[in-house]
């Protein structure tokens, strides 16, 4: 490998957090000019730089993200006051202007200058909903959630149950098909272009298993190993005048649901020169030990020692006092664990980053897990974490289904509220499949332009010629169904 390409590699992986502002004057007046909404001006100063002669490969990455995240910014916030109004009025009853208004003057939306003008983040209308959840009696297309709550509750009392009975944490495994599709546009790359594409696949982890490729299209050319920091399946396929491009697998893969029965007075405190945990105590992206996260720390666990019972505290302060929310694009947020700390909202791999880096503060390991949530008629992409406790190992902890018990659900008890809490503190529903065991991984084989998710891994990536194809130039599908057992 090339000393430029090696530059380049580690300029790609670092850009999700890089503090521009302390390293490069280039960079740090062009973040400036944004901070500010002038992003026309801050995108002439990244294309004049681009402009400059013997740009190494690695300057030259640098600032064509940086322009990129721009236009990424844009996407994120596409609506004017008066569209988002509009939003407004048709999904919340009886709202009035001078209500709207005061919403507005309160902050409730997320929002940006660009180029003088306020515009307002694409799922306004749904965080208005989960910032303030006493407006959900006004919802016009209000859903009954009851049947996925009670669900979700009686697949927790069942894996404790097993748990319990079989004196295993890994119980009552289920089998099930995916098919996962994903198209780009027909405009997202030239005729003839060669383009590649990776899609997230199930890895290796003691609840998950059995992993079978029953079919792609095209075929599979790579594979990722099964113990790989995220999985992926690696396709390729040429690009037809002005027809979408379709890769599509289907596989079946194995998950159990998880319960770990802790013993808080059996933990003991982890050793940071174990190898195979010394990496998860770090600092490292949107993992960083700042001023905010280290006085919040000080609240959260004051002269507690115990991990245990630290890991605990700081879940149970995110599930009472931080919001869940929709989240901006990833690759736009500096650090996502001080932006969820900063602004009390956070969407599900905020929220973990946030306990991560409260746990690593206070020497616990921490870790991402991420990949679907599979629940019946509530599947969507989700992410979570896992936890070191010695002598149980890697123990799972999902701070979202903490904040979703103790703040969002509303067809059950006070006492069935905080089962789910405390069952999401060591514990797994089978409804998962993981691809990613840490965030702000490479793909293999090596993706040659910035991804359009820098941190996690769940929707597929594309590229061709070395240029990316973002979000908006293609679209995903992820179908799952339980396998029934064979009949005895």
């Amino acid at each position: 490998m090339t000393g430029a390409l090696c530059r380049l590699i580690v300029a790609l992986a670092l850009l999700p957090t890089m503090s521009f502002a302390r390293t490069d004057a280039v960079l740090a007046e062009a973040e400036r000019l944004e901070l500010a909404g002038r992003f026309r001006e801050a995108a002439l100063v990244l294309s004049n730089a681009l402009h400059q002669a013997r740009l190494s490969a690695a300057r030259r990455a640098t600032l064509e993200f940086e322009l990129d995240r721009l236009d990424r910014i844009r996407k994120d916030f596409p609506l004017t006051q008066e569209a988002l109004f509009e939003q407004v009025r048709n999904g919340v009853r009886d709202v009035t202007r001078e209500e709207f208004d005061r919403w507005l003057a309160e902050g409730r939306f997320d929002s940006r200058v660009i180029d003088g003008e306020t515009r307002f983040m694409r799922s306004s209308l749904r965080n208005l909903f989960y910032r303030h959840p006493e407006l959900e009696s006004r919802r016009v297309k209000a859903s009954d959630p009851g049947p996925v709550e009670r669900a979700r509750l009686e697949t927790c009392r069942a894996v404790t149950r097993a748990a319990q009975l079989q004196g295993t944490p890994y119980v009552l495994p289920k089998r099930f098909h995916v098919q996962m599709i994903v198209t780009a546009k027909p405009d997202a790359a030239p005729d003839g272009a060669l383009l590649r594409c990776w899609l997230p696949i199930p890895r290796a982890y003691p609840f998950q298993r059995d992993f079978k490729l029953l079919a792609a299209d095209p075929a599979v050319k790579k594979i990722n190993p099964p113990d790989s920091p995220i999985r992926a399946a690696y396709l390729e396929q040429r690009v037809r005048a002005d027809a979408p491009t379709r890769f599509r697998i289907e596989y079946e893969y194995t998950a159990s649901g998880v319960r770990f029965l802790i013993n808080p007075d059996a933990v003991r405190r982890a050793d940071p020169n174990d190898r195979r945990i010394a990496p998860w105590l770090r600092e490292g992206p949107h993992v960083e030990f700042t001023p905010g996260i280290r006085a919040l720390s000080a609240q959260i666990v004051g002269n507690e020692t115990h991990p245990y019972r630290i890991a605990k505290r700081c879940y149970d302060w995110i599930a009472a006092n931080i919001r869940y929310s929709l989240a901006i694009e990833y690759s736009t947020i500096r650090n996502i664990s001080e932006y969820c700390r900063a602004r009390g909202y956070g969407d599900c791999g905020q929220e973990a980053l946030l306990f991560i880096t409260l746990c690593r503060l206070n020497g616990i390991p921490a870790r991402w897990q991420s990949g679907w949530n599979t629940f019946p008629n509530a599947d969507d992409i989700h992410d979570w974490t896992e936890i070191w406790l010695d002598p149980y190992g890697w123990v799972p902890v999902d701070p979202y289904m903490g904040i979703w018990a103790t703040q969002y659900v509303r067809t059950l008890g006070d006492a069935e509220k905080r089962e789910i809490h405390e069952f999401y503190f060591g514990g797994l529903d089978p409804w998962r499949m993981a691809a990613n065991r840490d965030h702000c991984q490479p793909l293999r084989p090596r993706k040659r332009s910035p991804r359009s998710d820098n941190v996690d891994f769940q929707r597929g990536e594309l590229e061709w010629d070395g240029r990316n194809v973002y979000f908006d130039r293609f679209t995903y599908e992820f179908t799952v169904r339980e396998i029934p057992p064979p009949e005895k």
